[in-house]
């Protein structure tokens, strides 16, 4: 016999749905929802916080409305402020002079518009009146006694700006010296074959100073100069030189400040050939010029010590290395300068005389100046045949 089927219960309409005992996963209805609740409070209920990073588009209208917020605060505290001090203030002082400040920024706007119109200002320089010539003439065997008084004045205005406002005066007391110097390179010439003719530029100095480490922050030397040598103004071979400026002219040559390979040549030569030095030194016409102290009759070592005299401003405190204390030469070791000099008075370079003196100034130079030369850069075949002999000795 079949089982009989149960009917199902029946349910009774005011109990409603069965609720299960399990806890359901999906989330309540939010109260904010409820009907119960005023549209009112609806509107001002900030949204459900999501869970998670915000998102990159929400970041920045969040920053700019606490900016805003911010700015209208300090706006509030600005009024308020400004309120504060109205209350201080009497009304009508106050706004008797706000129209007054209005006016006075529209001339100012009114005056920026006619300056924005106007013509460019134009700065008038008085052009620069040139020294007069004094009826003399520019000559090229000579210097004008307007390129002294140029000088004269350098050294009392030594100025970027004053030399720009006597740029007309540089340039021709600059062009006197260049054809004053061309003539001076003839006369090295003819006193010293081993001089060659070059170009002005590279026998003249600049009269720019180099500041970058001198304690003297003045831009220009006052004075000009030029130096005569195998190769110019620069490299290794001594030199004739000639300096003008105005109380401090003179004439004079050798090696100033040799390097290191060249020092060691002379300290060498003085070692082993005193006697050539002291004959050099001991010429006639060379002790008359560059050592007018020493009398012609005196022994060789007085001119020595003249000769040491004018060279020790940068000598060496002791004995250089390699030489003994007690040295016979001990004072010519000790130089690192070998050079000769002899003031002459400015009138002697702006007589029409100033190349007979420049040549008996350089003849007097010349056998010290070819000495010097013979040692720092001798002769390869002269060199073997010293060494042949000192091998003899």
């Amino acid at each position: 016999m079949a089982a009989r089927k149960r009917s199902a219960a029946e349910v009774d309409p005011g109990q409603g749905r069965r609720r299960s005992g399990r806890i359901s996963s999906t989330p309540q209805k939010s109260k904010y929802f409820q009907e119960s609740e005023s549209e009112d409070r609806e509107d001002d209920a900030p949204p459900p916080r999501k869970r998670g990073r915000p998102s990159k588009a929400a970041a920045p209208a969040v920053k700019k409305k606490k900016r805003i917020e911010k700015e209208s605060d300090d706006e509030d505290e600005y009024n308020e402020d400004e309120k504060s001090e109205e209350d201080q203030d009497d009304g009508d002082e106050y706004n008797d002079e706000k129209p007054e400040e209005e006016e006075d920024g529209d001339d100012d706007e009114d005056e920026d518009e006619d300056d924005e119109d106007a013509p460019p200002k134009v700065r008038i320089v008085p052009l620069e009146k040139m020294r007069d010539t004094g009826g003399v003439e520019y000559e090229d065997n000579k210097i004008h006694k307007n390129t002294l008084l140029f000088l004269k004045d350098l050294k009392v205005n030594n100025k970027r700006s004053w030399l720009k406002s006597h740029d007309g005066e540089y340039r021709r007391a600059l062009k006197d010296w260049e054809s004053f110097v061309d003539s001076a390179m003839l006369t090295a010439i003819d006193v010293d074959e081993t001089i060659p003719e070059l170009p002005v530029k590279d026998v003249i100095f600049r009269i720019h100073r180099d500041i970058r480490f001198s304690k003297d922050p003045t831009p220009y030397k006052p004075h000009f100069s030029a130096a005569f040598s195998r190769t110019g103004r620069k490299g290794p071979y001594a030199c004739y030189y000639i300096h003008c400026e105005p109380k401090s002219s003179f004439i004079g040559g050798g090696l100033w400040c040799p390097d290191k390979d060249q020092l060691a040549k002379l300290r060498r030569s003085i070692d082993r050939h005193p006697e050539r030095w002291r004959e050099v030194l001991n010429t006639p016409e060379l002790k008359r010029i560059y050592l007018p102290g020493v009398k012609p009759s005196a022994d060789d070592e007085k001119a020595i010590e003249a000769f040491f005299d004018k060279n020790q401003s940068n000598a060496l405190k002791k004995k250089p290395m390699g030489f003994d204390a007690d040295h016979r030469d001990i004072k010519l070791l000790r130089l690192r300068n070998f050079t000769l000099g002899a003031k002459i008075d400015e009138s002697s370079l702006t007589a029409d005389t100033a190349q007979e003196k420049i040549a008996e100034c350089f003849r007097g130079l010349e056998p010290f100046v070819s000495f010097l030369n013979d040692v720092v850069m001798p002769d390869p075949n002269r060199e073997e045949s010293e060494d042949e002999e000192e091998e003899g000795e």
